[in-house]
């Protein structure tokens, strides 16, 4: 059965409950449109793509050198007669006779009765005449490309939900492509909340601090393949919050907002919440994280998201709740972060009933053991513990601590090069 965020109550879910409720919010994938491939990179496919020809299209070479139909009865004192040249890009049309020879080049197709491709290196040619050296190391069929071992026609070549790198692209093009079906970008209406918060670029007040956590979530909505809506910074007032929601949820997919989900005198999230949709949960045995609100805007019932204030809590709540939830919407596998395991370096607190993410950088030694050690402090507001790692160290529910030499969870982080 699937859990809804609705009918969880008050009570302290684990990540797993989170996440699943979160994602039941995803009720189907967004519409599709078709793009040029030069700009097709980083969407996703909205269906599948089945190979309308063979590649390669034709059996070709895998080298420079010379084609032939090979035999095992060739000998060191045999030899072929050169009876052409051919470029990639051309055929021959006649069949190669017993004996004869032709060269060729790398991806040219193989001419009618060649079955075997050898280097230039291993050859010497005297007035047409070619000697195959070290003729026992010649297997026949050697150095040849079957038409379609890469794909062959009528396969599937990718996916729907795949998102488009460079090698898909390449793929696409490979099969004739120029345009592909892709996934809408999730538009995500993002905003900071609290009279705290003041806009980078403006004076700083004696008691304020600069908004990280909204260009922190444009970046990591962008690497999910989403389009963020930067609603900017909104007071700590309920009705400008309500007009804000109600906004968003008119041209949004999904809204994030940060802070304002605890039971703070001053959090007026949850109370604007109600007002124009509907409210689930705020506590998770997560650390850094809690609280976090889940729910509903307007007739539409768009997603909501309120994040914690703590910007390392923001990035910590968005990737293991929220870019899943991202990837629903595109038909995309909305599986947790990519896990390893790797051996600890020192020791780490934790506290048992919660899972603990800790900052952490890992490394392999000479001979494939990864190993991994935190980044240091782990306050939830110390942001540099996020440019300094490429892990996170899930640390679960059921431990106490971490020793050295002991197995932990690491989840690598994206980082661009």
């Amino acid at each position: 059965m699937t859990l809804s965020c609705f009918d969880l109550g008050e009570r302290m879910l684990a990540v797993e409950e989170a996440r699943e409720a979160i994602l039941a919010l995803a009720t189907s994938s967004l519409a599709s449109e078709a793009l040029p491939l030069s700009r097709a990179h980083g969407r996703v496919l909205a269906e599948s793509v089945i190979s309308p020809i063979d590649v390669p299209g034709n059996t070709n070479a895998a080298m420079d050198g010379i084609a032939l139909e090979w035999s095992p009865t060739v000998d060191a004192t045999s030899l072929w007669r050169r009876v052409g040249q051919l470029f990639a890009g051309q055929q021959y049309q006649r069949s190669l006779a017993a004996g004869e020879c032709l060269g060729i080049t790398t991806g040219a197709p193989m001419p009618p009765g060649a079955d075997t491709v050898i280097m230039r290196e291993q050859l010497e040619e005297h007035d047409g005449q070619v000697v195959v050296n070290r003729s026992e190391t010649v297997k026949r069929g050697q150095h040849v490309r079957q038409a379609g071992e890469d794909i062959a026609r009528g396969q599937l070549a990718l996916a729907a939900g795949t998102r488009v790198s460079a090698a898909e692209l390449g793929l696409l093009a490979s099969l004739g492509f120029d345009r592909v079906r892709v996934v809408r970008r999730p538009r995500v209406a993002l905003f900071s909340t609290g009279n705290e918060v003041t806009a980078p670029g403006s004076p700083l007040p004696p008691a304020g601090l600069y908004d990280a956590n909204r260009f922190t979530l444009q970046g990591l909505v962008i690497e999910s393949g989403g389009e963020p809506i930067d609603l900017g910074i909104l007071s700590d007032d309920r009705d400008v919050l309500i007009e804000a929601l109600d906004q968003a949820a008119s041209q949004a997919d999904l809204i994030i907002t940060s802070g304002g989900v605890s039971v703070g005198e001053a959090d007026f999230t949850r109370s604007a919440l109600t007002e124009v949709g509907e409210l689930g949960f705020w506590r998770i045995a997560i650390r850094p994280g809690r609280p976090l609100a889940c729910g509903t805007i307007g007739s539409r019932r768009v997603p909501f998201l309120g994040l914690p204030g703590n910007p390392v809590a923001v990035m910590i709540t968005y990737l293991e709740l929220v870019a899943p939830l991202l990837a629903r919407l595109q038909g995309r596998d909305a599986a947790p972060m990519p896990a390893l395991s790797a051996l600890a370096e020192h020791h780490m607190k934790s506290r048992e009933g919660r899972v603990d993410y800790v900052r952490g950088v890992y490394s392999c030694d000479n001979k494939g053991q990864l190993s991994v050690r935190s980044t240091g402090a782990q306050g939830s507001g110390i942001l540099s513990s996020m440019v300094m790692a490429n892990c996170l160290i899930e640390i679960s529910a059921d431990r106490k601590s971490v020793e050295p030499g002991e197995a932990v969870t690491l989840h690598p982080l994206y980082r661009l090069p």
